[in-house]
């Protein structure tokens, strides 16, 4: 029971911080590097309620960055929601954990009465209709991403990103992360590193600004009231800094969910 456990550790993020993490639901979207990343911090921090969403099953690539991922899982072909599930369990079992081995598109009934949504899709089409989701379900989205480019001879850029959208504020189209170029691109075309290249720091890192974003925004213990965030990081030098992008391109209110679409739940994933 969750009156076992002791959070005086992090008392300092609020003086009912530990009862609102207790009481939120939280649904992670991809279960691979970043979000299981993502469920063990949320797990540690003692959200009560979490949702996981991922249709594959693990493979052996996947043993570089899965967190809670094992060489029986690969034997066993154990599906990515069942590990992170596991871990969850292994660390609060109290915490209430729904896992759905499907598309996203077919697990909504684990969204839309949550309290926050977390994106660890691949491609930038995916990022657009999810986030599309969260603005149907008036939800808080937190989406993480990586990309790795060719420099020169074996050298690499490793560059990643986490947005924070709110419903009423700014999107991703709105603040220039999700463009037409973008979108026409094939989805798993990650870069010169080959398929989704992705190594385990790169999305630890990632996956604890996101979960620190999450904190912020569900607790007194700093100002979390900004109607958007987009952090970018340069994994080659370990730098982390806010992007300069959304001064350029924001214009206005948000164009592409009109306030009077917010929770609408005839509001259609357009493209």
């Amino acid at each position: 029971m969750m009156a076992q456990s002791d959070f005086s550790r992090q008392s300092f993020l609020g003086q009912h911080s530990e009862q609102t993490l207790a009481d939120t639901r939280a649904t992670i979207v991809g279960l691979g590097g970043g979000g299981s990343h993502i469920a063990q911090q949320l797990a540690h921090l003692g959200v009560g309620r979490i949702r996981l969403i991922d249709p594959q099953e693990i493979d052996n690539s996947n043993l570089n960055r899965l967190v809670g991922a094992t060489a029986k899982d690969v034997e066993e072909k154990t599906p990515k929601v069942k590990i992170a599930e596991r871990l969850i369990k292994g660390i609060r079992p109290w915490i209430e954990v729904d896992v759905a081995q499907a598309d996203w598109q077919n697990a909504d009934d684990l969204i839309k009465d949550s309290h926050v949504l977390f994106g660890c899709v691949d491609g930038y089409r995916q990022r657009m209709y999810l986030e599309s989701a969260a603005r149907r379900f008036c939800l808080p989205y937190i989406d993480i991403g990586m990309d790795v480019t060719h420099l020169t001879d074996e050298q690499y850029a490793i560059a990643g990103q986490m947005i924070m959208t709110l419903p009423g504020g700014p999107c991703m189209r709105c603040m220039g992360f999700l463009t037409q170029e973008r979108l026409e691109r094939e989805e798993n075309d990650y870069g010169d590193a080959g398929i989704n290249p992705q190594v385990v720091w790169t999305n630890g890192t990632l996956a604890s600004l996101a979960v620190g974003q999450f904190v912020r925004l569900f607790t007194p213990w700093f100002d979390g009231s900004r109607q958007f965030e987009w952090l970018e990081l340069d994994g080659n030098n370990q730098f982390v800094a806010r992007s300069r992008q959304p001064d350029y391109a924001i214009r206005g209110p948000c164009s592409h969910f009109p306030q009077t679409h917010l929770g609408d739940p005839f509001f259609e994933l357009k493209g």
